[in-house]
């Protein structure tokens, strides 16, 4: 009965969570200075079309009347139709978001990877040459411009050393002789056992991979750092210590485990950032992905498309969000008792 209540309880929090989400996103989209009609007819439209338009898209209703015609529609999966595209924005946001999900795994994965042991070794040494590396790396990873370090990066390894591939997903030679499966391409072309495709587009992914590696390694190497401080002057590291368990038994088996409770959020956070689609990031490197796609739709008036982006952003923040509160319970005993 605890549990069916606690499930309950769960499943509300989430339905009204993802009804102010829904609340959110279209009352931001109807008091935009942009308006859709506009868009859709064009500015030098007679009055007649402008209200027909007008009456086809609903917006001639009463604003509850819209937001419940908003609930049905998005809740059977219609976005609308994308003014930039013409096509529909679900179709566009499926393949839109595989090419962020990618790019966003890829630079979590190097971030995490490479932040949470320098963390660790720069908390360890603190005040060594290692600690103070780590924390000029985290004050250079929030001081550089991306833009500025993407360009560069592209100057170096791409034009003049020639390491990596340049700007999009995949060269145009293997883009339509892929079929693409989930959109993944390191995945569609390894489950199709097409390498040379595969390491073209792992070329292609290599540098702005590496790019957003480096800006989420720079924070959680620093997040790591501080939490490590903390749990490394507890007393629970001194009573370890006084019975003679090795140093690094205490600091990876029993200091990072304790500081990994929190880290988790920090980790989940700032991949839900990178997810929410690297923008800068995207345009530098021309990948055709979500924040590219929300940037193009608003500058062009396509609020379907920017509504229908900026719901898949808060479904984001709100998956990873519950995955790290299930994870904080997992390693907090603690907190399953309550």
């Amino acid at each position: 009965m605890r549990r069916l209540r606690a499930a309950a309880s769960f499943a509300a929090v989430i339905a009204v969570t993802y009804l102010g989400l829904l609340a959110v996103t279209f009352f931001i989209g109807r008091v935009v200075p942009i308006d859709p009609v506009i868009a859709i007819a064009g500015d030098r439209a007679p009055e007649h079309v402008v209200q027909r338009v007008r009456a086809e898209l609903g917006l001639d209703l009463p604003r509850y009347q819209q937001f419940w015609r908003y609930l049905q529609k998005v809740s059977a999966g219609d976005f609308g139709t994308s003014v930039l595209t013409s096509r529909p924005v679900l179709q566009d946001l499926l393949r839109a978001f595989p090419a962020t999900l990618e790019l966003a795994t890829a630079g979590i994965l190097i971030g995490a990877g490479l932040g949470v042991p320098l963390g660790v070794w720069a908390a360890v040494r603190r005040g060594g040459w290692v600690d103070q590396a780590v924390r000029v790396l985290g004050l250079a990873g929030y001081s550089v411009p991306v833009f500025w370090l993407g360009l560069m990066a592209l100057v170096v390894f791409y034009a003049k050393l020639g390491w990596v591939a340049g700007p999009g997903r995949i060269d145009v030679t293997y883009e339509y002789t892929l079929t693409p499966v989930t959109g993944l391409l390191l995945l569609d072309t390894a489950w199709a056992g097409e390498w040379e495709a595969f390491r073209n587009a792992l070329s292609h992914l290599a540098l702005p991979a590496a790019l957003l590696g480096a800006f989420s390694m720079a924070y959680i190497s620093r997040m790591t750092r501080s939490f490590m401080l903390a749990e490394l002057a507890q007393e629970y590291v001194v009573a370890a210590r006084a019975k003679g368990l090795s140093e690094a038994r205490i600091v990876w088996r029993h200091a990072l485990r304790n500081a990994m409770v929190p880290l988790v959020t920090v980790i989940a956070l700032s991949y839900a950032g990178l997810l929410e689609g690297s923008v800068l990031t995207e345009t530098v490197f021309a990948w055709p992905g979500l924040g590219q796609y929300i940037t193009n739709s608003l500058q062009n008036a396509d609020m379907n498309a920017v509504l229908g982006g900026t719901l898949v952003v808060g479904t984001v923040f709100v998956g990873l969000n519950l995955l790290s509160d299930g994870l904080y319970r997992w390693l907090d005993p603690r907190t399953r008792a309550r």
